[in-house]
């Protein structure tokens, strides 16, 4: 089994709350990290017709299965387990007890704050690191198969073939995850909405624009876009408030949990086609978006990024929040560094009279340079955070 970085929180979390929740996305190999972390608790899964309905119809005699603790897959299915959950811990009073999973963030989350405040600890687990995989690879990857391929642990346990394997994974989101969501009526045009969002990638969200493509209008578009968030799906980068008596940006960017589900939406067939196509640099900026947020998630921790823009156009890409710090961080696909890939990090600097900054980019050697660290794709866990 690939060796997760987030094991280590988990099993601290576990001799310290009685109930440890881990969310992601489907595929991103939460059933299979805590089926072997915790191996003596039993497992069941709520996607199962029959466990769902023996625990809706009788809670108390469902978990009286489970007295020395269990891991509950999909627990977000029967949300009044929750309570019973509750009322059970609240009497043992043993760490560790519960280990849920769930794939659809927006209805666990409501139903832990509303019955296990205080009682659960919560974590994230997204795909697999580039560090993660890159332990398991007999002969190294080059970032734009990288790219193509993805992280999720599937694609690597099973060597499947990408095109076919996303195929089946939008279809089967949006058969078994989007139809449960009542906002979704449409499911041929939530799916042209995904692919648009796929081609936005690293830009500026424009609602209007966004919703006027899809033929929806705006509350459904905030509906829909809530709905891919929230399945980690998407991510939206917020724009830092730092403003040096500037006007800046109030529009969140937008990228993709992982970059092999949106070069599928994007229609790239093999990764030669990337080294021409017009995402690269956004593909290559939500690579490093991604690892950067699965560092801080496999930590149990809140991600720290923003990112920065003036109405002048000045950007940063990455603005990494270290306590009252703010790193900056400039990303570029192309595997030469030149001085105009520092321009942006010199205005930076310039304004903050803060030097530590990093340039991420395609090619493989490290470089200490004036102005900034340039840093190898490779070895972006060479960033502190």
């Amino acid at each position: 089994m690939i060796q997760r970085h987030i094991a280590a929180y988990l099993l601290k979390a576990a001799t310290e709350y009685p109930v440890v929740a881990l969310t992601g996305p489907r595929q991103s190999g939460k059933t299979t990290l805590v089926e072997h972390l915790f191996a003596n608790k039993r497992y069941v899964s709520l996607e199962d017709p029959d466990n769902r309905a023996f625990a809706r119809q009788d809670p108390r005699a469902f978990l009286k299965q489970y007295q020395g603790g269990g891991i509950i897959d999909e627990a977000q299915y029967v949300p009044d387990l929750f309570s019973y959950i509750q009322t059970h811990v609240d009497k043992s009073k043993q760490p560790g007890e519960f280990i849920l999973t769930g794939s659809q963030n927006f209805l666990l989350l409501e139903n832990i704050s509303q019955s296990l405040a205080g009682r659960v600890a919560i974590a994230h687990l997204l795909p697999l690191t580039y560090t993660e995989l890159s332990g398991t690879l007999t002969q190294e990857m080059d970032i734009f198969t990288l790219l193509f391929k993805g992280l999720y642990p599937r694609m690597y346990d099973f060597s499947l073939d990408p095109t076919d394997w996303y195929k089946n994974y939008v279809t089967t989101y949006l058969e078994r995850d989007v139809r449960q969501i009542k906002q979704v009526s449409d499911l041929s045009k939530f799916q042209l909405f995904i692919r648009l969002c796929a081609g936005r990638i690293g830009q500026l969200l424009n609602m209007a624009s966004l919703a006027t493509d899809c033929g929806i209008d705006h509350a459904t578009l905030k509906a829909w876009l809530s709905i891919l968030e929230a399945s980690f799906l998407i991510f939206l980068l917020r724009p830092h408030h730092k403003n040096f008596n500037k006007r800046l940006v109030k529009q969140p960017k937008l990228y993709f949990c992982d970059t092999g589900l949106a070069a599928y939406l994007l229609g790239i067939e093999r990764p030669e086609q990337l080294l021409t196509h017009y995402a690269k640099g956004a593909l290559f900026e939500n690579f490093v978006v991604m690892e950067l947020i699965k560092k801080r998630f496999n930590q149990g921790k809140e991600h720290q990024l923003y990112f920065w823009r003036d109405n002048h156009g000045h950007e940063i890409d990455i603005l990494l929040s270290r306590g009252e710090e703010l790193i900056p961080i400039e990303v570029k696909s192309s595997q030469t560094i030149t001085s105009d890939f520092l321009k942006g990090l010199g205005y930076w600097q310039d304004l903050t009279h803060n030097q530590e900054a990093y340039l991420v980019y395609a090619g493989d050697i490290n470089q200490r340079r004036t102005q900034a660290t340039c840093l190898s794709w490779k070895a972006l866990s060479e960033i502190g955070y």
